[in-house]
């Protein structure tokens, strides 16, 4: 199985507020000329048609003024419920709003993670009240994908961008899924530690993918420390397709061939792309829901039948 694990997508430019990057492009658009609408529901679904499953994220922050709205993202998924899992945009700079939202994601959008973004919505991750919303992401059963956010806007703030500040979390918060976006670049080596030290923290591989000699980098430290089996596929989308993000990371293996530089297995590599994040995440997809509550209702009847 292929799992995409980071991809974007919105209806108008509207939606993204001020998330402009310092080049003055919108997040993830190459082309600052291009028709924001290509970054659509239309254009998502056919580039990630040769995956398996795909992570459509929702995306919030009253700092930039942004929202992807989660209605949107769960009528998108409940479209395609074989092929895609939602994750709930949440800003946790207003805890209440977030609790509430995120239960609405789960109960009624039947979205399957979340995804905050401390940088971009002026936040310390570990703030008390953000640990609040952490732990009811955990008592609900739903993963948090933590964003660096720092390509966003000059706003955004880096000293709330470290991976190091996620120790705290998945200390306080060990069952708690968390998934690191992009490795935790441009502070990879902390992402590495991270994974080694905590059983529920992983990091999708986005982005890096696109400087390929960082890539090689990161991925040989993260191969020598052992934490391969941690990391998952993701390609950014609308930054980059998942067909072009497999092809970028076989690419890591051809880069250093015929030189004396240490090597990561093709297999190894080739985990990165078929690894059953589903599985590691806890997370049932959209379609296979009905059937497990029908298999659980069976379960009940035929112990109350002994």
């Amino acid at each position: 199985m292929i799992v995409d694990c980071y991809t974007h997508t919105w209806e108008s430019p509207e939606q993204l507020g001020k998330c402009v990057s310092p080049n003055g492009r919108g997040h993830g658009q190459d082309d600052p000329d291009r028709d924001p609408g290509t970054f659509g529901a239309a254009s998502h679904w056919a580039a990630v048609e040769p995956v398996d499953m795909t992570f459509v994220l929702g995306f919030k922050s009253h700092y930039l003024e942004a929202d992807i709205p989660n209605d949107q993202i769960s009528a998108y998924v409940n479209q395609h419920p074989d092929r895609l899992v939602g994750f709930a945009g949440i800003d946790p700079s207003n805890p209440k709003e977030a609790i509430e939202e995120m239960a609405r994601a789960r109960d009624e959008l039947s979205l399957r993670g979340v995804a905050v973004a401390p940088a971009a919505q002026n936040f310390h991750p570990t703030d008390s009240q953000a640990m609040v919303v952490y732990a009811e992401a955990a008592k609900l059963g739903l993963p948090i994908l933590f964003d660096a956010g720092i390509y966003l806007s000059s706003a955004t703030k880096l000293e709330y961008a470290r991976p190091v500040l996620l120790d705290e979390i998945a200390r306080e918060l060990p069952d708690l899924r968390m998934i690191i976006a992009h490795m935790g670049y441009p502070w990879t080596n902390e992402t590495i530690v991270l994974l080694a030290k905590h059983p529920h923290v992983y990091a999708e591989i986005s982005w890096l993918l696109a400087q390929p000699w960082q890539a090689y980098q990161t991925l040989l430290s993260a191969y020598q420390f052992g934490v391969m089996d941690k990391l998952l596929f993701g390609s950014g989308f609308p930054h980059d397709s998942p067909s072009h993000g497999i092809e970028e990371l076989y690419g890591i293996a051809h880069m250093i061939r015929e030189t004396n530089l240490p090597t990561i297995p093709r297999e190894q590599l080739r985990g990165i792309v078929e690894r059953d994040a589903l599985a590691l995440l806890g997370i049932t997809p959209l379609a296979a829901a009905p059937s497990a509550a029908k298999a659980a209702e069976s379960t009940v009847a035929n112990n109350g039948s002994d």
